[in-house]
């Protein structure tokens, strides 16, 4: 059994994760919160993408009573994330936030910290303890000389602490770090010593042909062990992107269903058709569709035939023309110009 299926059942919004509850997919707003309309534009873009819970920052008491406003007009959980000033944290909370995100260590004393999770009590709102790499407190660098997952797992345990010696277990819990194999290493520590939901994800990960990439790695290890309640592909672009890397990650490790999964051929000299253009073309087509099924790409007549027979429906490409194939029967025979279109057809009327 995984240890995602044993993890505390946290709701948020909602949203309800834990308990082998399905994975979600988080990304992060990059307008400033206090810009309304801004904000809620690019939540409802993230809506539409698949986003399932979102993370705005709030930096100022502005920004704080913002999310109230916000969440009148998404339809996804609202998180909103403090740094530093505890006030905010409670502000956001009172303006309706569906979760906070802190570091307990720096948003103030234990008086402070007993503030905020008492508001947090009154309305159920889970908290979100994060640990970075790039925070790691000085005195855990020196004990275990330098940052290691042992001082990130370390870190993440302390803070959790205090929210629970503060009555409260309403809890999810990061470790980020950009270091993909301490990341790895780092929740497969923490799993042995407590059954909090975890959210996940490679921090600071990169572009997004970059950062894509490091993720992939890192969240296909972690996933692939049974370890993720959430999940968040950071990149610096965006964060549409994010989200479009998430659902490819889960489908991919048959975590998750749902959109279709466009495979196509890296092509040849047996190409004679613009397949690399088709292939971009069909994924496009592809990401408006909510049907569970797999479309092939192939562009030649020695491997695309077969491959394209694998898939629920395909195109498999001659010179200057090409075969629609569906379940595994050639269908139609047709220039070039008209395979998207056919394509498009078919998925129009999928199931009828």
């Amino acid at each position: 059994m995984a240890y995602r299926d044993n993890t505390k059942v946290i709701k948020i919004g909602n949203k309800v994760i834990g308990g082998g509850n399905p994975i979600m997919i988080q990304s992060m707003t990059n307008t400033r919160t206090e810009d309304v309309d801004a904000t809620v534009a690019q939540i409802l873009k993230l809506e539409e993408a698949g986003c399932d819970i979102v993370r705005s920052t709030c930096p100022t008491l502005e920004a704080a009573k913002a999310i109230g406003e916000i969440k009148k007009r998404i339809h996804i959980p609202l998180v909103a994330d403090i740094h530093f000033d505890y006030k905010m944290a409670i502000a956001a909370i009172e303006n309706g936030a569906d979760k906070i995100r802190i570091n307990p260590g720096n948003i103030g004393g234990k008086d402070k910290i007993e503030e905020v999770v008492r508001a947090a009590r009154e309305r159920q709102v889970p908290i979100r303890v994060g640990v970075n790499s790039g925070s790691l407190e000085k005195d855990l660098v020196e004990k275990y000389h330098g940052v290691t997952p042992q001082g990130l797992v370390e870190s993440a345990l302390d803070k959790t602490h205090i929210i629970e010696d503060c009555g409260y277990d309403n809890m999810v819990i990061s470790i980020k770090s950009s270091n993909v194999m301490l990341a790895v290493k780092a929740h497969e520590l923490l799993v042995e010593k407590t059954q909090y939901p975890l959210h996940v994800g490679i921090t600071e990960a990169g572009t997004v042909y970059s950062g894509s990439v490091k993720s992939s790695v890192g969240l296909g290890i972690i996933l692939n062990e049974g370890i993720g309640d959430t999940i968040r592909v950071s990149l610096s672009g965006d964060p549409v992107e994010e989200i479009k890397a998430a659902k490819l990650i889960l489908r991919a490790l048959n975590l998750r269903g749902g959109g279709i999964d466009v495979v196509s051929c890296p092509t040849c000299g047996r190409t004679k058709i613009d397949l690399i253009g088709l292939a971009n073309k069909v994924e496009e087509l592809a990401s408006h569709y909510p049907l569970n099924i797999k479309v092939a790409v192939m562009g030649c007549a020695v491997n695309g035939p077969g491959e394209a027979k694998e898939a629920d429906i395909g195109v498999a490409g001659g010179v200057g023309e090409g075969l629609l194939i569906k379940k595994g029967e050639v269908i139609r025979k047709m220039p070039e110009d008209q395979l998207l279109s056919a394509l498009k057809e078919e998925l129009d009327h999928w199931g009828e």
